[in-house]
């Protein structure tokens, strides 16, 4: 039971409290990371129309798990897209077979999660996989992405830096919503350069709309897309997304929450979205005792985030629009900015074990170098060669 053992009675809240929480919630998440799914979905070889049906469906489908799961347990469970993953199509880029490849894996991926709901073995086979090797995979996806603002200003100084200088400030005073204001600084600067250009958007291309992708496979996209979408997915957010709950003391119930967000993704993957999964960092916002003080009731923080992120998929077009005009460096100064806090804790957990440094490392450097062998991305093969070298480091240990 969410709150446990015989706590003292609590001040009933109005109900609008988790209501408003719902809504911040969903807000920080899709301003947080969209710059981050529509960099991945463009990588992969989606075009503007195609990303922008991926933002929309990503949102439906998240909305409507978030609000199934909260209604469903009473709890606030939320549901958010695959970040982490988004990062690794931007770091994977075109796979054989195109765009319509990527929609293949992205099935292959749906399969895997509802796979780990079924068959528990893959669910503790994937438990085998070092944390430090996994963790180090994603840093070295994440580091391209993390260096675009650092090029941007560069590259557009006067474009980056106002986007980099509000979301510093906003760190310092507002931690919750710096990248979100620093999404509104790139707003402002891209508004600018539409007056000071003269060009114009098309009101066309701004209803959203949804573009259907007959899938194909592809070994490179199996291997190199599929494969490291669903570990990062599972590693950094439905683990992650579990403890985090169970520190608010909700006890996310595994098999149901896995069938949901395997069906939302093979749902959604034919109109391009790549994955949802149980929302992990921002979780908190709608789980912790700032939603409502009553533990019992922030299960209605689940359903509005869930409701308010349906809502928020109507400006998937825009979204893609403002990316589309944008000028040079500055969405992925933004959706680099958006990744600093999951970098550097992916970091910090690669490195952590000085006795599991070694394989850490040599599996960052091999994911950051972004080589593909064989039509598979550098991302597998991160994890191949991490794995390598610490069984051959095991091996020796164990002869000593």
């Amino acid at each position: 039971m969410p709150g446990g053992g015989d706590a003292a009675p609590v001040a009933r809240a109005p109900l609008s409290r988790p209501i408003v929480a719902g809504v911040v919630t969903a807000l920080v998440g899709v301003t947080s990371s969209f710059a981050v799914v529509l960099t991945g979905l463009d990588a992969v070889g989606a075009t503007p129309a195609q990303a922008a049906s991926g933002l929309l469906v990503l949102c439906v489908t998240m909305g409507a798990s978030a609000i199934l799961l909260a209604w469903r347990y009473r709890m606030p469970i939320t549901v958010a897209w695959s970040t982490p993953g988004a990062a690794v199509l931007a770091a994977t880029g075109a796979v054989e077979g195109g765009w319509p490849a990527a929609v293949g894996a992205f099935l292959v991926t749906a399969g895997l999660i509802l796979l780990t709901a079924l068959w528990p073995q893959l669910g503790r086979l994937i438990a085998r996989i070092p944390p430090s090797i996994a963790q180090a995979m994603l840093a070295g996806v994440l580091l391209p992405l993390c260096l675009a603002p650092v090029t941007g200003v560069v590259a557009n100084p006067w474009g980056v830096v106002p986007v980099v200088i509000v979301w510093l400030v906003a760190v310092r005073f507002a931690p919750r919503w710096a990248v979100p204001l620093a999404f509104v600084a790139a707003s402002v600067v891209v508004g600018v350069d539409l007056a000071v250009t003269g060009a114009t958007i098309d009101p066309a291309v701004l209803i959203p709309r949804l573009e259907f992708t007959a899938p194909t496979l592809t070994f490179g996209a199996v291997v190199g897309l599929a494969l490291p979408l669903f570990l990062v997915t599972m590693a950094s957010q439905n683990v992650p997304g579990v403890a985090i709950m169970r520190s608010f003391g909700y006890e996310v119930p595994w098999r149901p929450a896995m069938l949901v967000t395997g069906i939302g993704t093979a749902l959604g993957a034919t109109a391009g979205g790549h994955a949802i999964n149980l929302a992990a960092i921002s979780a908190a916002l709608a789980a912790a005792p700032d939603a409502d003080p009553d533990p019992k009731r922030r299960w209605v923080a689940g359903v509005s985030t869930g409701g308010s992120g349906i809502v928020l998929g109507g400006l998937s077009a825009a979204l893609v629009a403002l990316v589309v005009v944008a000028p040079e460096a500055v969405i992925p100064a933004v959706a680099g900015i958006a990744l600093f806090a999951a970098f550097g804790s992916a970091v910090q957990q690669a490195i952590d074990d000085p006795g599991e440094r070694l394989p850490a490392v040599v599996t960052f450097l091999v994911a950051a170098s972004g080589v593909a062998i064989a039509g598979v991305s550098a991302a597998f093969w991160a994890l191949v060669a991490g794995l390598v070298v610490r069984e051959v480091l095991h091996l020796g240990r164990r002869r000593l």
